[in-house]
């Protein structure tokens, strides 16, 4: 092999190992979280969890009692719910929720893609 094409070969080598090294990261994956606060209607047909507490990881089914967080149930997060074809939200409407779901992070408000709603109380605590 001629000196020009020894360093041909290790040019395209070195590419060849910077395009294994840079190949693209598996997709992010969706956590499970549960949160709680006010259901509201906000424009209408659109669901948000508003004075939502902060979510933690949990699983998608609905929480048994002892998850259920004390009243008055107060935070300063606010989800976009989607997925809830499936739940009777204007039951819900104005009452204290947990909700649990796949969480997206969105700008400006980050969505839950429901598994389960639970009334925590028929009534929302004022806003801090």
């Amino acid at each position: 092999m001629t000196h020009a094409g020894s360093v041909l070969l290790a040019i395209f080598m070195a590419a060849g190992v910077a395009l294994v090294a840079q190949a693209p990261a598996p997709p992010a994956k969706a956590d499970i979280v549960m949160t709680a606060g006010c259901l509201k209607e906000q424009p209408s047909g659109t669901w948000r969890v508003v004075n939502a507490l902060e979510p933690k990881p949990s699983n998608a089914v609905a929480p048994p009692a002892a998850e259920l967080p004390a009243m008055p149930v107060v935070g300063s997060k606010e989800f976009q719910l989607i997925g809830v074809s499936v739940f009777d939200l204007p039951s819900y409407r104005d009452h204290t929720v947990v909700v649990k779901g796949l969480l997206i992070p969105a700008t400006p408000v980050p969505r839950l893609n429901v598994t389960s709603v639970t009334r925590v109380a028929a009534t929302c605590a004022p806003s801090k």
